[in-house]
């Protein structure tokens, strides 16, 4: 009986989710290694056990305030909610409390590390990010609900990378935060393909998500063209001459395989939703495809450059 509590609530995590947020973590790190930066394992691994446990709490808060909604939704490899509560609504107060708990550890662990490293910008971007993945579903605020929850998930394009960045060199500058537009574009193309499976469910939840004002197909166009505007911020990156030592070109030129996605999603556009899952799908795993080349990148370039 413990065993299958346990199970569940570690399905209730949607632990799968983490990969993407330590990916891009791992991403603003390497940039600040890249400008010479030495990498320390306690700041990367104290950095990122900061952001893990509020990532992980968005898992919890979220499926216990969209409860509701959920009954309506099918659960999904990347959307739908983890359908635990709908099976088991014993677990709910559970939910809630293990989400609070996870927020309540990475902000004490923020505050520590903040004191340690001597960063206070570390310590308002774990703020932050914790404020908006509660707030994302949870009342008063109900960003999801109130048509902002496009406007969330792309910040969190800047916060996921900024985060890294910060862990390793303990400031923002303007890098970092011309550095992340790519992932805040990219970020978008993740939200809409989340959103595009749940419409109907959302609909009849009352949450006012960008796909349920606009439909499946204007979710489809909109990320083909969030496609193309990601590989033209690589290309513009490139020309900006702040990023000495990286090549955009390349990275511009990988980015054409989600933009190449993205497209194909454009023309192949459906309101059926079965086959839109599948194709959203796809969608998602090739964003994660991406964001680990560019990990790669970056991390050869290091290596390359001390040995």
């Amino acid at each position: 009986m413990w065993l299958n509590k346990i199970g569940l609530i570690l399905k209730l995590g949607r632990l799968p989710f983490l990969l993407f947020g330590f990916l891009c973590f791992t991403n603003g790190a390497l940039l600040a290694v890249t400008f010479n930066m030495p990498f320390l394992w306690d700041r990367f691994l104290g950095g990122y056990a900061v952001l893990l446990l509020a990532h992980l709490s968005v898992s919890y808060s979220n499926d216990y305030w969209d409860f509701e909604v959920d009954h309506y939704n099918q659960s999904t490899l990347f959307a739908g909610g983890s359908g635990v509560l709908v099976r088991n609504p014993e677990l709910r107060p559970l939910a809630k409390k293990f989400g609070i708990l996870l927020i309540i550890l990475s902000l004490s662990l923020a505050v520590i590390f903040s004191f340690i490293y001597s960063s206070l910008t570390f310590l308002l971007i774990a703020l932050f990010g914790n404020f908006i993945a509660w707030y994302y579903s949870a009342p008063p605020l109900k960003l999801s609900y109130r048509g902002l929850g496009e406007v969330v998930t792309a910040l969190s394009g800047f916060i996921l990378p900024a985060a890294g960045y910060v862990a390793i060199c303990g400031y923002l500058d303007l890098k970092i935060v011309l550095f992340t537009l790519p992932f805040v574009i990219f970020m978008t193309s993740f939200i809409l393909s989340v959103e595009i499976p749940d419409m109907e469910g959302d609909k009849k939840g009352h949450k006012n998500t960008f796909i349920v004002k606009k439909g499946r197909k204007i979710g489809f166009i909109s990320i083909g063209l969030v496609g193309v505007l990601g590989t033209l911020s690589l290309m513009l990156l490139s020309l900006s001459g702040i990023f000495p030592g990286i090549n955009f070109q390349l990275m511009a030129l990988m980015s054409l395989f989600p933009t190449m996605v993205g497209l194909y999603l454009l023309i192949s556009r459906t309101a059926k939703r079965e086959r839109a899952t599948k194709l959203v799908n796809w969608n998602i795993l090739i964003l994660v495809v991406f964001i680990t080349v560019f990990d790669l990148y970056l991390l050869s370039g290091i290596i390359s450059t001390y040995f």
